[in-house]
Formats: structure tokens, sequence, C-alpha cells
């Protein structure tokens, strides 16, 4: 997306608030770049984080405001990466222990 834009790694970076060997660590080497970075990168693009990390959405048929989960997905993208991994920690246990007791 960066090169269909035009734009140089330095000049993403800029745009990002971030390094350049940031920004190069994440273009070549990341394999699991965190989600305030990603959520950084999708909204310069105009493109949902779904679409950025290349997974294909079903076609939704209802068309309206986000649903709650997507909501409360995008305020957890914007959480520091520390209070990102303890809301998923409790939600990890609590689908585990829901799947258990099922």
């Amino acid at each position: 997306m960066r090169k269909e834009h035009g734009w140089t790694q330095p000049q993403l970076a800029e745009k990002l608030g971030v390094t350049l060997a940031t920004l190069v660590y994440y273009e070549r080497q990341a394999k699991n770049p965190n989600a305030e970075f990603v959520s950084k990168v999708a909204k310069l693009f105009n493109v949902s984080v779904d679409e950025l990390l290349g997974h294909t959405v079903k076609a939704s048929r209802k068309h309206g405001p986000p649903s709650r989960l997507q909501q409360l997905t995008e305020q957890l993208a914007e959480l520091p990466r520390n209070k990102q991994k303890i809301v998923v920690e409790m939600l990890e246990g609590f689908l585990q222990k829901t799947t258990n007791s099922a």
C-alpha cells in the first residue's frame, strides 16, 4: 500500500510517527505487529485492519453502524500494548472456560 501511494519508507515512517528502523522492521520482518501500529496504518490508508492484514471478510448483508464487537475491537486496538494484553488474556480465559463447560 505504501508503494501504491508513492510513498518512500522515510515518508511513511514520518506520517506514522515511528522511526525508519521501526517501519523497515514491520515491513520486512515482523510477524506480529502490535495492534496500535496496525490500527495507525489502517487509518492512514483508510482501510480496515482485516484488509490491511490480508484477511478476507465475508460481505455483510447488514448495513449501518458498526456492531458493538467492532466498536470494542477498535477501542482495544487503541489501548497501550500492556493493557491490550490484559484484556486479551481475560477474554481468552472466559472463552476457554465457556468452551470447556459447553
